[in-house]
């Protein structure tokens, strides 16, 4: 049989990605493929490379071997980050959510536009537009600190999708949550993605939290994708 070709015309494509912090792999030879509109999971235990994969993908960190490519661009290659993080058209949750404190809730999404030069008449209803879609509008002026867990993973999903990325991460978002409110957060999160079909990559260490987002599920153990 022949090798499946890892790099088919995928909107996110890595092949043969190698990542290593003290001459340790943190993420060995991973190749995998994620067509545009599509979303998959990566599932592992902690400690076993998914957030590396992520933060490679970002541009947060620079592979040691191989290449990403983004709608068939390369953006990273051995040894050097091609594109950098804020041109890559990503959006990114992280686990611990990283709202900015000092910030109110259209503070933060506010900074991500205008950071990409989006002129200020024109943030204020693309802002109002994007918390509505998360059903998180009645928090634009209150602080991270004020809102609930359930209300954080909102925000913090109104701002990595409020620059109207390509390519949206997830880095177990629901890690903190109470079973009843992730299940709900879970439905919305699938629906949302379908509407506006957006290439997503989520990672969780929780099988029935990846089952219930997407049948193309990938386990990742010691760094490697060992199964699809």
């Amino acid at each position: 049989m022949n090798a499946v070709n890892p790099m088919r015309n995928g909107l996110l494509e890595l092949a043969a990605v190698t990542k290593r912090f003290a001459g340790r792999a943190a993420v060995e030879n991973v190749s995998l493929t994620v067509a545009a509109g599509e979303i998959i999971a990566l599932l592992g235990a902690s400690g076993c490379g998914k957030t590396t994969t992520l933060r490679l993908i970002a541009g947060l960190e620079t592979p040691d071997a191989g290449e990403i490519r983004l709608g068939g661009e390369r953006v990273a290659a051995a040894q050097q980050n091609i594109v950098p993080p804020h041109q890559r058209g990503i959006g990114f949750v992280f686990q611990d959510l990283a709202l900015w404190p000092h910030l109110t809730v259209e503070g933060n999404l506010d900074f991500v536009l205008a950071s990409g030069h989006m002129p200020k008449r024109e943030r204020k209803a693309r802002i109002t537009e994007t918390l509505r879609m998360v059903r998180a509008e009645a928090f634009i002026h209150r602080s991270p600190a004020q809102l609930s867990g359930g209300e954080q993973q909102r925000v913090a999903l109104a701002r990595a999708l409020v620059g109207h990325p390509r390519l949206l991460l997830l880095d177990e978002p629901m890690a903190h949550l109470d079973a009843h409110l992730k299940a709900e957060l879970l439905g919305e999160l699938q629906a949302l993605q379908q509407r506006l079909q957006l290439t997503t990559v989520y990672i969780t260490h929780d099988r029935a939290e990846a089952e219930r987002l997407t049948p193309r599920i990938m386990l990742m153990e010691a760094g490697r994708i060992t199964s699809h």
